[in-house]
């Protein structure tokens, strides 16, 4: 169980990194490589950008869902 959860933990927080970094900042990021850019400048936010927003928030929740029983877990012990 708690080698489960070591590696869904992780492996979460390694997918949640990679997320951050395809989000664009302020002049841009690596998500313009998948046509963040020009429909950012036209429209407001990208169907693209929604979906890494989604995308990082399920990641967050199970990074900081399996952090969390980890702790409890080993506490308990």
């Amino acid at each position: 169980m708690t080698i489960a959860l070591v590696v869904i933990d992780v492996v979460s927080a390694l997918g949640l990194l990679l997320l951050v970094l395809l989000h664009s900042g302020r002049g841009g990021g690596l998500s313009d490589m998948f046509g963040g850019g020009f429909g950012t400048q036209a429209a407001g936010s990208t169907v693209i950008e929604k979906n890494l927003d989604r995308l990082t928030i399920v990641a967050a929740l199970i990074f900081s869902f399996s952090t969390l029983a980890l702790a409890l877990l080993l506490d308990s012990s």
